[in-house]
């Protein structure tokens, strides 16, 4: 029926579904081993506890990649966890609003069912290897469905932190 009387309708499903399809072929499984190396990389702040987490702490979870051009510039393929399964993992899921902290002093807030939406991949390793201070690490958040949109500048990429070496319930 949408093909027949109403082609713009057809369009539009056709639409939708191929940015779908997009969305979830933007990010998929890694080949990679989880990371051995305990040095911490981050500081985890929830209800007055601190504990830091090294990326072999992370990278427990499901590692999953996506090749995308960063619009700072780094192009190739971004390693990490998924921030939803870090948020469960790690109890952030009743948090008024998380805080993502960059080395510089960037901040972000996020509120944990947002974060869990949208897509985030939270990064540990460029082309395989860790992220290293020099080139936004030792931690970064993409959205790698968004990538086009932010590149052409429809969608804003402040939610695209890195060098995040701490994450802060609320």
């Amino acid at each position: 029926m949408l093909g027949r009387g109403y082609p713009l309708a057809g369009i539009g499903v056709g639409i939708v579904l191929g940015l779908l399809a997009t969305a979830a072929e933007a990010m998929q499984p890694s080949d990679l081993q989880p990371c051995d190396d305990a040095t911490p990389v981050l500081k985890l702040v929830d209800g007055g506890e601190e504990r830091e987490l090294s990326l072999q702490d992370i990278e427990q979870l499901d590692l999953y990649e996506a090749e995308l051009e960063h619009y700072e510039g780094l192009t190739g393929v971004f390693t990490g966890v998924r921030l939803k399964a870090f948020i469960k993992e790690y109890g952030l899921g009743d948090a008024r609003r998380l805080r993502f902290i960059a080395a510089d002093d960037y901040t972000i807030f996020l509120e944990p069912d947002h974060a869990r939406e949208r897509g985030f991949l939270l990064v540990t390793r460029f082309n395989g290897e860790p992220l290293p201070r020099n080139q936004l690490g030792p931690l970064m958040l993409v959205v790698p469905h968004e990538t086009e949109a932010v590149l052409a500048g429809e969608v804003s990429p402040t939610d695209w932190i890195w060098s995040i070496i701490e994450i802060r319930a609320q």
